[in-house]
């Protein structure tokens, strides 16, 4: 096992985000020194309070991330370009691909020890699958649709190549939908979350969400990377992936914070990162349950495969009704 030890320093990238910052807090809360990259533009309130150093620096920027890398023992890789939609979408490539390829090879000329590469659960082939979909599913680049798919499946491909041929010491974690405090832009899902709790969707969202608290997916990058394997990726997710139905009509805003507090409040990290819980379901919606405006389980589209079977993680369910995403939405 490959143990955080009290002061060693840690770099995190998007260390001013609302995961990174998560991320930064946790290490901190370990005893580690953390040392945050964060843009120069990027607002610091995520950090305030927080013993950490800030630096600025850019991922298209090779040198700033050479000096953020002296130094440090180990890297936690959280930075991305997350729009689902730019005017450009050149951009999104060449922040989340290439910026992550710079990173990594000058965090291995740097002699970093071990790195956590934050992914996504969209370089998973979860589309068209007819069984739960874990780990071991991985989407090919050209199956992407969108420019922030396509690059986070790239840049994952790339890691693992590295890995292969140049020794890169990572493991790959593949967060779902993070929620919680700290989301001050909001991202995108927390965008569709609170224009949904506040009746600005004006039709129904179908589309599979499965949602974590942030704090806990942000654990979860800490036991990935004493418990994970180098090479291998680990869902970060919820116990039971949902599908949540979010209303957008005016007179129901508060269903859509209800059924947002209520996926979030499931055990945030999977079962398999726990060491414990149940497995995915294997419930059926009739055509009722799912014409119904609010919080609907559907059929499961991730299997938390390996992150059941290689990391364990000891945490207690979250408490029920409001739970930890309390005050998510107005």
């Amino acid at each position: 096992m490959n143990q955080l030890q009290p002061g060693d320093l840690v770099l995190v990238t998007g260390g001013s985000g609302f995961l990174g910052s998560a991320v930064a807090r946790a290490l901190v809360a370990r005893g580690l020194r953390v040392r945050a990259l964060a843009r120069p533009s990027s607002p610091r309130g995520n950090l305030a309070g927080l013993d950490c150093d800030i630096v600025a620096g850019d991922l298209t920027d090779r040198e700033s991330l050479k000096a953020a890398l002296h130094s440090t023992r180990y890297l936690f890789h959280v930075a991305a370009d997350y729009r689902l939609w730019a005017p450009d979408p050149s951009v999104i490539l060449r922040v989340n691909v290439e910026g992550t390829r710079g990173l990594m090879r000058e965090a291995l000329a740097a002699g970093v020890e071990r790195i956590v590469y934050t992914s996504s659960v969209a370089a998973l082939k979860i589309a068209g699958a007819t069984a739960p979909v874990d780990e071991t599913a991985p989407l090919a680049p050209d199956e992407a649709i969108g420019a922030y798919k396509r690059s986070k499946t790239l840049a994952e491909r790339m890691v693992e190549e590295m890995i292969r041929q140049d020794g890169l010491p990572a493991v790959i974690v593949n967060p779902t939908t993070p929620v919680g405090p700290r989301d001050i832009r909001p991202t995108p899902t927390g965008r569709i979350i609170l224009d949904a709790a506040r009746g600005k969707i004006p039709a129904f969202v179908e589309t599979g969400l499965n949602f974590a608290h942030v704090d806990d997916i942000a654990e979860g990058h800490l036991q990935a990377f004493e418990r994970g394997r180098t090479g291998e990726r680990y869902i970060l997710g919820g116990a039971e992936p949902v599908l949540a139905r979010l209303p957008g009509h005016h007179r129901r805003p508060h269903r859509a914070a209800r059924a947002a507090r209520e996926a979030a409040a499931r055990p945030a990290l999977s079962p398999g990162l726990r060491g414990r819980g149940r497995g995915p379901a294997d419930r059926q919606g009739t055509a009722a349950d799912r014409r119904r405006p609010a919080h609907v389980p559907l059929p499961d589209v991730l299997h938390l495969g390996q992150s059941r079977t290689r990391v364990g993680l000891p945490k207690p369910p979250l408490p029920g009704g409001r739970g930890r995403c309390a005050g998510l939405v107005p």
